[in-house]
């Protein structure tokens, strides 16, 4: 059975002692029930992994000692950024969650024309802030060392202004012509999806403008929780690591 893993934000050096981020703390605790002596892993996000053991347990703090650093990655060979609308509910935890999952190394979050929600000033910092735990707590469970970054939330109409950072961007649309595997293989992307209902029209023309190219997934609409999950599965599994082999 392998160890419970947990992302300790601070620089980690075998030989160190340290008490674990409140939140791991608690679930070592509390849920996990662990004695000193437990054996852990642990991940600062820069890159591989440490063993090591919990030394002292009290109530909610935790302790533990950093033993040996091991090389461990991952990572999808795709650089993936999800440029996901905001959803309305838990959907944003979902998409976050399972999105780190499916191997994406970034995701913008992006206020759009159809988006339920609307988020600003403090309250949108602090949705960001409980995204990036988010993608903190899916590192811990899938395995990955490194966290994908969440970037703050930007008026989509102002981020496709920004200058492109992958040669292929795509985003879904059940009208579009092209399916997935009619693409040549890319080693970076970017995938723009939309909220419920998709995105408006002068949207999809500023993102086209932008190089977005429209691609569907199949003759069904799906929703804005399902749609990029599909997509990244979908793009995994042409020319990422769910095949075993890359051929990008």
């Amino acid at each position: 059975m392998n160890s419970p893993r947990f992302f300790c934000p601070d620089a980690l050096a075998p030989g160190a002692v340290l008490a674990l981020p409140e939140n791991a703390a608690r679930h070592a605790a509390r849920v996990l029930r662990l004695m000193p002596g437990a054996a852990v892993t642990l991940f600062d996000g820069r890159g591989g992994e440490y063993d090591a053991r919990i030394v002292a347990v009290r109530k909610d703090a935790v302790e533990a000692e950093v033993l040996a650093w091991h090389d461990a990655e991952c990572e999808s060979p795709l650089r993936i950024r999800l440029v996901q609308a905001l959803q309305s509910g838990d959907k944003m935890d979902l998409t976050v969650q399972k999105a780190v999952e499916l191997g994406v190394c970034a995701i913008q979050p992006v206020a759009s024309r159809r988006s339920v929600v609307r988020l600003d000033g403090e309250r949108a910092l602090r949705r960001v802030e409980h995204w990036r735990g988010v993608a903190a707590s899916a590192c811990e469970q899938c395995g990955r060392n490194r966290v994908p970054e969440v970037a703050a939330i930007e008026a989509l109409d102002r981020w496709l202004a920004r200058p492109a950072e992958a040669p292929l961007r795509l985003m879904l649309s059940p009208q579009a012509g092209l399916t997935l595997d009619a693409l040549p293989p890319a080693r970076s992307l970017e995938l723009l999806i939309g909220a419920e209902g998709g995105l408006d029209p002068r949207e999809v023309t500023m993102a086209e403008a932008a190089g977005f190219v429209g691609v569907r997934l199949g003759p069904r609409v799906l929703r804005t929780e399902t749609a990029g999950l599909a997509a990244l599965a979908a793009i995994q599994t042409l020319w990422g690591d769910f095949r075993g082999e890359c051929n990008v």
